[in-house]
C-alpha cells in the first residue's frame, strides 16, 4: 500500500510549526510515524501537508526539574527505556516501553508521538495516567498544560486543539511509590488484549493509595477506580491482590472485536492486574 499525496514541511522552529499547523486544517505533524504512516499506507489518514518536528532539538531534551521528570515529546521511546534517569525516577515508564512493538519500532518512535496518537491500548497512556502525568501544548493561542486525565476523549482523539502541539511530558516524582506492568499478548510486540499499568503508595504494609490504569479494555486507557478502592487499607498479600484483580475485571465492559471477545479481554485484564500487583508486592 502507498499513501495518498501529500506534501512535506520541514520547520526551523516549533513556531514556525505551530504556523504551519494552523494553515492547514488537514496538516498532520510528522514526529517518529510509527503509528500516522502505517495508517496512510492504509488510507485511514488523508493528510494534505505531514509537519515534521523530528529534528527540533528543543523537543528532545529529558532531565529533571526538582520533583518532575521533563521528557520532550520528541524524545525516542528507546532513549526513555534505557535513560537511567528514567529508570531512578519513574521506572513505571519504562517497564511500559520495553511492551511497546519491538526495539525497532521504539528507535523511531516517540514519547510525545504516543500520547497524542491515543490509542487504547498504548502502554505509554496506560502508564502516564497512572502516574498522574501532565502534557504541555503549544498552539496559536499559547502553552497550556493538560492532565492526561483531561487528554484522552476517544479511540485516536485527543483535547489537543487542531493548531496545538503536544511538547512535553511532565511526570510527578514520588520516591516511594511501587509499580509494575503487565499486560496479555498473542504474540510479543502485538496490541495487547488487554493490560495494566499500577502506581501505589504505601504506610508501612498497608496501601494508602492506588492509581491503576487500564488498557486494550475500551475506547481509551481508564483508571479502575473499583480496584483502587479495594487496595486501599489493606495489606497487599495475595487475597488483597486476587480481589483487586477480580474487581477491575467486573467493572469493565470491553468491546468485542476480531481479536478477543468481551469476556476474554476481561479474563485478560483480571490476569494482568495480578501479575502487575504482584510486581509491586516484590518490588
Amino acid at each position: 500500500m502507498k499513501p495518498p499525496p501529500f506534501q512535506h514541511a520541514r520547520p526551523e522552529t516549533l513556531d514556525e510549526a505551530v504556523r504551519l499547523l494552523a494553515a492547514d486544517e488537514d496538516a498532520k505533524i510528522l514526529a517518529g510515524g510509527q503509528s500516522l504512516l502505517p495508517m496512510m499506507n492504509f488510507r485511514l489518514a488523508r493528510p494534505s501537508i505531514l509537519v515534521d518536528i523530528g529534528h527540533l532539538s528543543e523537543l528532545t531534551e529529558l532531565r529533571r526539574e526538582d520533583d518532575v521528570l521533563v521528557i520532550g515529546a520528541g524524545v525516542r521511546q528507546r532513549a526513555a527505556e534505557t535513560s537511567r534517569l528514567v529508570q531512578q525516577t519513574c521506572p513505571l515508564l519504562g517497564q511500559a516501553l520495553r511492551h511497546v512493538g519491538h526495539r525497532q519500532i521504539r528507535s523511531r518512535g516517540t514519547v510525545g508521538g504516543s500520547l497524542a496518537h491515543a490509542d487504547p491500548a498504548a502502554e505509554l497512556c496506560a502508564a502516564a495516567c497512572a502516574l498522574g502525568a501532565e502534557v504541555v501544548a503549544i498552539g496559536t493561542g499559547g502553552r497550556r498544560t493538560i492532565p492526561t486525565a483531561e487528554l484522552f476523549l476517544a479511540p485516536y482523539q485527543t483535547s489537543l486543539a487542531a493548531d496545538e502541539i503536544l511538547t512535553e511530558v511532565r511526570l510527578p516524582i514520588r520516591g516511594t511509590t511501587r509499580c509494575g506492568f503487565a499486560e496479555i499478548t498473542r504474540r510479543t510486540g502485538d496490541f495487547a488484549i488487554a493490560g495494566i499499568a499500577a502506581a501505589l503508595e504505601f504506610d508501612g504494609d498497608t496501601v494508602i493509595q492506588a492509581r491503576l490504569a487500564g488498557l486494550g479494555i475500551g475506547g481509551t486507557v481508564q483508571r479502575l477506580r473499583e480496584a483502587e478502592e479495594t487496595l486501599r487499607g489493606r495489606p497487599l498479600n495475595t487475597e488483597t491482590i486476587n480481589a483487586a484483580a477480580q474487581a477491575a475485571a467486573d467493572a469493565t465492559t470491553p468491546p468485542g472485536d476480531i481479536h478477543a471477545d468481551p469476556m476474554t479481554r476481561r479474563a485478560a485484564l483480571r490476569v494482568a492486574a495480578q501479575r502487575a500487583l504482584e510486581q509491586v508486592a516484590h518490588d
